[in-house]
């Protein structure tokens, strides 16, 4: 019974795998993309859109990179990264659920900007109202303006001695080259200032815990044994999560 349910099987398999079976010539899809008018002559609008979608894929590579350095991601990312260190819990929770919920808390932070791009440069970009130059204009204004908001004089004041250039009088004349590592910079020094806030009081918990043991003379007993129990309670207790993503979102909101 096997043998005859393999022998039909393959006998399917290469009936659709055959090029010149019409079960294969009806069943594949076929794509067409014809860029010639009815005379049969190339005309500048249809090279002119497939350059534009060209580009509008090839930007998709940097994409991830984009969202991880102009966005609230990597500020949210780290904190609940060393969050899960500070509780000891190792590789729990996994490093997917950590990322994916700093993803779509960037998405609920970021929304109107990104809903901002979206209607001033995408939309006048593909319905060919505005050019490339100023679609990418539009598109960085919103993002500068975030970025500006919670990136330190500082730090923007050493990128522009980095590249040994003045002060604009105003901040819309910033580049990104400037703006963006800046922010990077700021985003790491606030993320690891929060993230000290919450390792403190776990730090306490282990060394009042571990010298309750020495005291005992229970140095076998390894500290993070009774420690994890109860900085999870404690943890459960005071809703630690809530209170970390809440302050985290207020921290954009202000």
């Amino acid at each position: 019974m096997n043998s005859r349910r393999l022998a039909i099987a393959g006998c399917l398999l290469c009936l659709f795998m055959t090029p010149e079976s019409a079960v294969a010539q009806s069943l594949a899809p076929s794509i067409t993309v014809n860029a010639f008018d009815t005379a049969g002559e190339l005309t500048n609008s249809q090279v002119f859109s497939g350059l534009k979608l060209a580009f509008l894929l090839s930007s998709l590579v940097f994409l991830p990179s984009l969202l991880m350095t102009v966005t609230c991601f990597m500020r949210l990312s780290i904190v609940l990264s060393l969050t899960r260190q500070a509780l000891g819990t190792a590789q729990t929770p996994p490093n997917q659920i950590i990322l994916g919920l700093a993803l779509f808390l960037t998405f609920a932070i970021m929304g109107p900007i990104f809903n901002q791009i979206y209607n001033d440069a995408v939309v006048p970009y593909t319905d060919d109202q505005i050019s490339t130059t100023e679609a990418l204009q539009k598109t960085f204004a919103p993002l500068r303006t975030f970025m500006l908001k919670h990136t330190r004089e500082e730090d923007l004041q050493l990128f522009l001695d980095v590249q040994k250039l003045e002060s604009p009088q105003e901040p819309e004349d910033l580049s990104a080259t400037v703006v963006v590592p800046a922010f990077v910079v700021s985003e790491l020094n606030t993320a690891f200032q929060i993230s000290f806030l919450i390792f403190l009081p776990f730090l306490i918990l282990d060394m009042i815990i571990s010298s309750i043991l020495t005291s005992m003379s229970m140095i076998t007993l390894p500290p993070t044994v009774i420690s994890l129990p109860i900085k999870l309670m404690l943890f459960v207790i005071i809703d630690g999560w809530h209170l970390i993503i809440g302050n985290l979102v207020q921290s954009y909101q202000v």
